[in-house]
């Protein structure tokens, strides 16, 4: 290894393997540690989603990369009936073994390489750069097009609702991207895993008509089953938009052997199909989001953005280092907002995905 050198050495340290230290304070604490630094779903699959994934369980063969048809069939209504996207077809589908998969290694799976720009968010979910970093590709962090000058990258990645943020994309604005970026020539990968999350305001997908006038080419739109349909577990994800990106894509994968589970696929047939259970679960959060959002209010932070997702982006104006030690000292864990980029160095980011009795521990112990 040494005489050919490490992947791992062109990425940066663990962002979570940082804060170990911090966790262990947390964990000392009388009452026990409220862990709110990742957003990781703790709410139960819906019986639903889990008699559809057991009901293939015996079947012994391999799947399909692309996935079965009907699974593409429940994606392309669900997006219609849930978020107002039209003009997809189910061909344009594709599933994937969990969106941070897909992120990580998408300037790779596009041919991107030393030559070429990737352009992420200035506070930005770390996969984006590691992707950008496992490709070889050149970095630029940037919210806006006018930030890239006479740039043409090959790569343009949107976040919206954004995490950390919780900050939402108007069509105004996610318009000129799409404009920017077919002047350029450049695809546009929208990261959309929060897009049925949305609090105050409303929250729109690239492929929205209002933004791209229909027309899909150079687009791609990434969305996850994880946090509505609690299904983290099953890395349950797909990448869908333009025909001929997504063909492209599943040539590599099928050559990859990149292929979600069989049950996995029939569990999110079922999750698509059923809009219930979604909103049981966006009720838990939203409950959840009044109860931490007042704590911390009162408590003395100022929260930027979080009109969106299943995080509150908080600041005391002091580093953020500092602000996780104060939160750990009573036993709540956050992630400290350095890990996603040099913007977020006096923020933390606080998830809603705890139990409501650790929510309430939480609330409790802001208050002392």
């Amino acid at each position: 290894m040494s005489a050919r050198g490490r992947v791992s050495s062109l990425l940066p340290d663990f962002p979570w393997d940082t804060i170990s230290s911090a966790k262990a304070r947390a964990a000392e604490h009388p009452g026990g540690i409220v862990d709110l630094s990742v957003g990781t779903p703790v709410d139960p699959v819906d019986p639903l989603i889990r008699a559809a994934l057991s009901s293939v369980a015996e079947i012994p063969g391999y799947p399909t990369t692309h996935g079965t048809s009907e699974l593409r069939t429940a994606a392309v209504e669900a997006m219609k009936r849930r978020f107002g996207i039209t003009g997809v077809g189910p061909a344009a589908v594709l599933p994937v073994i969990g969106t941070k998969e897909l992120i990580a290694g998408l300037p790779r799976m596009l041919g991107l390489g030393a030559a070429d720009l990737v352009v992420i968010p200035e506070v930005a979910y770390p996969t984006y750069e590691v992707g950008a970093l496992l490709s070889g590709t050149r970095i630029l962090r940037a919210d806006g097009v006018t930030r890239l000058g006479p740039e043409a990258p090959a790569l343009i990645y949107v976040n919206s609702p954004s995490n950390p943020t919780g900050k939402v994309l108007g069509v105004e604005h996610l318009r000129k991207v799409v404009e920017f970026a077919r002047e350029r020539g450049a695809i546009v990968a929208s990261d959309e895993c929060y897009l049925g999350l949305a609090w105050e305001g409303r929250a729109v997908s690239i492929l929205d008509p209002e933004v791209c006038d229909g027309d899909h080419t150079g687009l791609l739109a990434i969305h996850s089953l994880s946090k509505t349909s609690n299904l983290a577990s099953y890395r349950a994800g797909y990448v869908t938009g333009d025909p001929d990106l997504v063909a492209e894509l599943l040539e590599v994968r099928k050559h990859s052997g990149m292929m979600l589970p069989f049950p996995i696929q029939a569990a999110m047939t079922a999750a698509l199909a059923d809009d219930e259970h979604e909103a049981r679960q966006r009720e838990r959060y939203r409950v959840r989001r009044e109860v931490l959002r007042k704590a911390l209010v009162e408590a003395g932070f100022r929260i930027d953005h979080s009109e969106a997702g299943l995080y509150l982006w908080c600041t005391r104006g002091e580093p953020c280092r500092v602000t996780l030690d104060r939160l750990a000292e009573r036993g709540i864990l956050a992630a400290p907002g350095e890990f996603y980029g040099p913007l977020g160095a006096e923020h933390v980011r606080i998830a809603l995905t705890a139990t409501d009795e650790r929510i309430a521990a939480a609330a409790a112990r802001l208050a002392e």
